[in-house]
């Protein structure tokens, strides 16, 4: 094993086989802070023997192949997105009508609120009300003169 030195410090088995586990047994694909001392550890028996097996691991990993999904798979994928697309809109439409509708109502609270405050009482108590009664007044029986009873 190599001296540590202020720069790098000796590589251990335990380390090499972590590193060799995480990146492969191509030195070169190591991050480049280890690749000195793993160069360093890897002659020895247990270095040869840890990058052996990485190798062989390294081998199966790229002989493994992902064939193209067929034209029914492809075809299923794209029929979920049109469902989900029309799902979608259907949902925002409906989301937007309620939103509408609940404007709607707001509105006419506050129209009725407004109304309740602002108008005084049509017709006060000491008012008799007869089929002449309008919003000005007693019409009278002729409709000409206005009469309060008091």
């Amino acid at each position: 094993m190599a001296e540590d030195t202020e720069d790098e410090p000796a590589m251990d088995a335990r380390r090499f086989a972590a590193l060799a586990a995480a990146y492969g047994s191509d030195l070169r694909r190591w991050p480049e802070a280890e690749r000195m001392a793993g160069a360093t550890f890897a002659p020895s028996e247990t270095g040869e023997a840890i990058l052996r097996h990485a190798g062989n691991l390294d081998a199966q990993l790229d002989s493994y192949a992902v064939e193209a999904p067929g034209k029914a798979l492809h075809g299923s994928i794209l029929q979920a997105a049109g469902r989900h697309l029309v799902q979608r809109r259907r949902r925002l439409f409906w989301r937007m009508g309620l939103a509408l509708a609940a404007i709607g109502l707001a509105g006419a609270v506050a129209g009725l609120a407004l109304v309740t405050v602002v108008t005084p009482e049509v017709q006060p108590d000491h008012y008799v009300l007869d089929a002449n009664a309008t919003a000005f007044g007693d019409a009278g029986p002729d409709g000409d003169t206005i009469e309060e009873d008091l």
